[in-house]
Formats: C-alpha cells, structure tokens, sequence
C-alpha cells in the first residue's frame, strides 16, 4: 500500500507522488514570534515532523522548510491595525528584532523538546525582502496588482476573472466572500475591491520596520513572504505545503493567489495538508481568545485548565493520538490517558532489548518453561510469522492511510501484546521464527522512535533520587557497613559526583577530575 495523503484543494485522499522523486520538498507554515508558543502552535510541527520522518523512512529525499513571520503580520486580516511584532516591542520597550530572536529561540527550544527535527532550512521574512519585492514586481507585470499612496494591493477580482478562481482552496466563490465583507472597514478606501490584499504596505511615520522599494519605504504584507520563500528554497511548484486549518483562508488562499500571480501556471504546491485545530473544553484554542496554553507552562504545570504539568514526550503523544484532520480537546484526563499510553510504548521498547537478546542467543529465560520436542523436530513458525507479520504490516496500513497515527498507535500496541505473549513462556518463543521476531523488534522501534519520534525520557527527578542515596551512605556509615560505603561511593563517582564528609554532615560536589 502505497502512502495517501488529503489533498485540501481536490477534497479527497490521493496518492502521494513527488514532483521530482526521489527528492520531495515539504513547507510548513510557521510561527508569527511575537509572543511564547501554546499547545496550538505545537501540533503543525509535530504532524508535519512525523510526515517528514516517515517519507524519509520510505527513501524519499525530503527538503524540508519551516519559516519565521518576524515582520508583515497585521492585527487584522484585512491588512489593517499594528504590525504584532511592533506592538509586542513597543509594550516591552525593546526593539522588534529582539522580541523576534527572544521568542525564535524559544520556540526552537519548544520544538526540540517536542521531538521535532530541526527543518531543513528555517528562513525567516525579514531576511528575503529582495525576493518578496521581485515577487510583486511579477505580479504587477502580469496586470494582478496596483500601487495606491505607496502600497501595493493584489486584484482578487481581475485575478478571479481570468478564471483562476480566487477561494478554490477554502471552497468560498468570490460572490459569497463580497456578501460577507463589511463595508467601510478603516483603511480599505485606497482599495479597488474589499476582497483585494496587501503585497507591500507604506511604512507611517511612526513604524519601525521598514525597507526601501520602487513604491516607497514599506514592508510586506503577511502572506507574501510564504510564496517568496516556498519558490526560493523548493521551486514554482513544491511537493506539500500546510499548517493549521486557520490559515487555509484567507493565507494559503492569497499564497495560491500570489504563485499564480507571478508565474501564472501552478497552484504553489501539489498537496495542501491541513491540520486541525486545538480546543479547550469544545471551543477553540487561540491568543485573542486567553483560553491558550502556553507549552512552557504546560511542560512545568499547573497551567490554565491543566491542574498538572506534561513533559514534552507525553504532549507529542497525546497529539499524535488523533489523526491530524481530527480536533484534539486538551483536559487533565485525555493527557493523564495519553501519559499512560505513552510509557507502555516505552515499556515495550525495553521488552524488545530482552526478547531480540533471546531470540537471537536462543537461550531459554530463567522460570520458563517447556515439554522438550521429540529428537530431531523443528517447532512449525508457519503460522506464527503469518499473524506477526499482519501484525506489522497493519501499522504501516495506518500511516500509509494519510498518516493515520491513531490507527498505526492502536496497530503498535496490538504488536506489543503479541511481544508481552512471547515473552511469557518460551514455548510461545517457538511458535515464531528468529527472522520474523528480529523482523517485528525493528519494525516497531523504527516507527515508534524514529516515525512517530517518540524518545524515553527520564521520569526520575536527579536531586531527589541523590539525596536518598545520600540518606542511605550516612545510614551504612552508622552501621559501619563500610563495604556498602565504598560501593555507594564508587556507584556516584562514575556519575561525576564526589562525597564529602564534613562536621555540618554529609555533602557532594561534582568531581573535578
């Protein structure tokens, strides 16, 4: 079975081939930094990590590009109020570039946390305002834009007339979006149609960012960046381009808009993948709501609607337990579900250690055991490498079904009970083969590690578990278990740490040695 992803612009699941094989170039949409990340942030990294992940796992060479919106992101979506990143500077007396870098690398520190891969290339707005200019320069040769007072303004009507149909990707016809637009919004009188959108805006006297243009000094507009940057760094036509269901319109709409605009031929990307949406008790997550979570404050906890604090491993699961085009609801109970979930994998990455050892080594475990076969008789494996292959092959049935991670995480531990199975008695051992068992161990670690990206993570807290071994030496000292003193102090010299026996009592510093 070959992969299938849901392809937003034909509404339908389609077979999944590149542009160019065996390279395949993959754009995430990425986040505007003005402020920390939430939960909502997180799950468009994580999904198109794990995509990302597993077309490498199928031989694919995968370009992939995630970007920084670090200027041109407005209040609102009709190209009017204060630019955010200006107003986070503004409210923290610090320059726009500041409050970029501060939470850029935030964000990046959320990520790794999260599991995900640093992308390919991570280019961020501000530093491809060349390329934004000569995209609307094609633009306006191709007859598609207008400059009005030193903006620039892309024709949504003239553009829908030449039948390239403007809200193909949202499924909106241009009369539906003229009925639904308010009339007399502030600022829209300069353009021609309510409908149109900003490609370059002129910089007021009191804005920051700004750069020079044929028009005048400005800056670009939100969603021309995306366009610029998917052509630089993966051609006219990419192989997937996505993010949350929020952009589909009006961002990925006008991106369609502004590739056909400027080279008149593609629809920017072969695939549009949409991820669904975070909520908190059945309404959406989002800043302009306050209803978010922020992931530093979930990682710690409490947290808003959170009466516990989730590591990074449990938050990853937790997303990838619903297929990406579901909603996922953030409560204390589906994340408590989600912890336990996600340690039984783990478990059952350790279980592998033991049963490949066994099957390989072909030594029997201590407390099993088995009536022995007659002389010269081999154990039939027929039967049992059938249903453990099904067994791994219905994983990746899930995430070749447009990577289905709640159906390949229900196939995983439908594997892991058959691995529980054969650990328990050596007579099961037999009903399989080496091969099929060595086959099964690698498949899951493969999907759970390093497909799905889910890692062990140590659930131990350091300074907790030193002060009880602590409390044990200066017990063994009083005992005069001097032979229990020196493995104690062996076992925390390997570890770097030294103990040192003073009047105030017992104390540790690393080893400088």
């Amino acid at each position: 079975m070959s992969l299938t992803l849901y392809n937003t612009l034909t509404r339908k699941k389609e077979e999944f081939q590149p542009v160019h094989p065996p390279q395949v170039g993959v754009y995430l949409c990425g986040p505007t930094v003005y402020s920390e990340a939430h939960l909502g942030n997180a799950r468009g990294p994580v999904v198109f990590d794990v995509l990302t992940r597993y077309l490498r796992h199928l031989g694919y060479q995968v370009r992939y590009v995630r970007n920084i919106t670090d200027v041109g992101h407005l209040e609102s979506d009709a190209d009017t109020g204060e630019d955010k990143m200006e107003k986070a500077a503004r409210a923290a007396r610090i320059e726009p570039m500041q409050v970029a870098q501060h939470f850029t690398n935030r964000y990046r520190q959320h990520m790794l946390g999260l599991g995900c891969l640093p992308p390919d290339i991570e280019p961020q707005a501000s530093g491809h305002i060349i390329e934004q200019i000569q995209v609307i320069e094609e633009i306006m040769a191709n007859g598609l834009a207008y400059e009005v007072n030193g903006s620039v303004y892309f024709d949504v009507p003239r553009y829908d007339e030449e039948g390239k149909r403007y809200g193909k990707l949202s499924n909106r016809s241009i009369e539906d979006q003229m009925a639904n637009t308010r009339a007399g919004l502030e600022g829209q009188s300069e353009k021609r149609s309510p409908l149109d959108f900003a490609l370059w805006k002129k910089a007021s006297p009191e804005h920051i960012m700004r750069w020079p243009s044929p028009w005048g000094e400005g800056f670009p507009g939100w969603h021309l960046e995306c366009s610029a940057m998917s052509r630089k760094y993966l051609g006219e036509l990419s192989d997937i381009h996505g993010g949350g269901l929020d952009l589909m319109f009006p961002h990925h709409e006008c991106e369609i808009a502004q590739s056909q605009g400027s080279h008149s031929h593609t629809d920017e990307a072969r695939f549009w993948v949409h991820n669904n949406m975070i909520t908190v008790n059945g309404t959406k997550m989002s800043k302009s709501l306050g209803n978010f979570v922020l992931l530093g404050d979930m990682f710690k906890g409490p947290t808003g609607p959170l009466a516990f604090g989730y590591s990074p491993m449990v938050v990853r699961f937790f997303l990838l337990q619903a297929h990406y085009r579901s909603p996922v609801d953030v409560s204390d109970d589906a994340l408590q579900a989600a912890r336990k979930g996600y340690r039984k994998l783990m478990n059952g990455l350790r279980l592998l250690d033991r049963l490949s050892a066994d099957s390989l080594s072909g030594e029997v475990i201590r407390d099993r055991t088995v009536a022995p076969l007659a002389e010269g008789r081999q154990p039939d494996t027929a039967a049992g490498d059938t249903e453990l292959r099904k067994l791994v092959a219905d994983v990746f049935v899930g995430l070749n079904d447009d990577l289905n991670t709640a159906r390949a995480i229900a196939s995983l531990f439908n594997l892991l009970r058959k691995f529980n199975t054969l650990a328990a008695t050596t007579a099961a051992m037999a009903t399989v083969s080496s091969a099929s068992l060595t086959e099964a161990v690698e498949a899951y670690r493969a999907v759970v590690s390093d497909i799905l990206g889910l890692q062990d993570e140590p659930r131990a807290n350091a300074e907790e578990l030193l002060k009880l071994t602590l409390e044990f030496y200066t017990e063994a000292k009083a005992e005069k278990a001097y032979d229990k003193v020196d493995v104690i102090r062996a076992a925390l010299k390997s570890q770097g740490i030294v103990i040192k026996d003073t009047k105030a009592g017992v104390e540790w510093a690393y080893s400088e040695e």
